[in-house]
C-alpha cells in the first residue's frame, strides 16, 4: 500500500523545485527550455512540473512569483536591522540591486517578452517603489529629510527600476544592476536629506 505525502515534505519538495527553477531560470532564462528540458535539468518527472503548473507560461509566472517572494524577504530581512532613512534607503535598493545580479541578461529578456512574467515583474517594481515611498515619509517624518513629495520621489525610483530592468542604464551607463541600484540610492538620499 502506498505511503500518503506528508504535508511538510510536500511542501518541502515544492519549495526545492522551485528554487531550483528559479536558479535555473535566472542563469539561463525560459523562452528556450521545454517542459521537457526543464524536468530533465531538475531531475523530476514532467508531471511533477504539472503539479507546479498547468503550462509552461503558467510555470514561468510561478517562478517569477516565487523569485520576487523570495527577494523580497532578503531585503526586507536585511533591512530590519538597520536604523536611520538614509541607511534604510540605501540598504534597501542596494539590497534589491542583490537580489537582481543573479538574472542573467537572456533571463531579463525573456522575462520582459513574456507577458505574465513581466506583469509580475512590473507589480513588484510598484511595491518597491510604494516601499520606497513609505521610507521617505518616515525620514521626513523624523526630520532626516527634508519636506519632499514622497510619491514623486518614489516614482521616479519605479521609472529608474524599469530602465534597469530593461537594461537601459547598463546600455547608457555600462553599470551593471546591483551597482545601478547603489547609485540610485546615492543619488535619491543625498537629494532629499535634510
Amino acid at each position: 500500500m502506498e505511503q500518503p505525502i506528508r504535508p511538510g515534505f510536500a511542501t518541502r519538495r515544492r519549495t526545492e523545485l522551485f528554487d531550483a527553477l528559479v536558479d535555473l531560470f535566472l542563469s539561463e532564462g525560459f523562452a528556450h527550455l521545454t517542459l521537457d528540458d526543464v524536468a530533465s535539468r531538475l531531475r523530476c518527472s514532467k508531471s511533477t512540473l504539472y503539479t507546479l503548473a498547468r503550462s509552461k507560461e503558467q510555470l514561468v509566472r510561478a517562478a517569477t512569483v516565487h523569485f520576487f517572494r523570495r527577494a523580497t524577504e532578503d531585503v526586507e530581512t536585511h533591512i530590519a536591522a538597520i536604523s536611520g532613512a538614509r541607511e534604510r534607503i540605501t540598504e534597501y535598493l542596494s539590497a534589491v540591486g542583490s537580489a537582481l545580479s543573479p538574472a542573467s541578461d537572456q533571463f531579463m529578456t525573456d522575462l520582459d517578452a513574456c507577458p505574465p512574467a513581466r506583469v509580475v515583474y512590473e507589480q513588484n517594481t510598484k511595491i518597491a517603489a510604494g516601499r520606497v515611498q513609505q521610507l521617505i515619509a518616515d525620514g521626513v517624518a523624523c526630520g532626516d529629510f527634508r519636506g519632499v513629495h514622497a510619491a514623486f520621489a518614489a516614482d521616479l525610483v519605479a521609472v529608474m527600476m524599469v530602465r534597469i530592468q530593461q537594461r537601459g542604464v547598463r546600455e547608457a551607463t555600462g553599470l551593471d544592476d546591483a551597482l545601478a541600484y547603489r547609485e540610485l540610492a546615492t543619488i535619491l538620499t543625498a537629494g532629499i536629506s535634510a
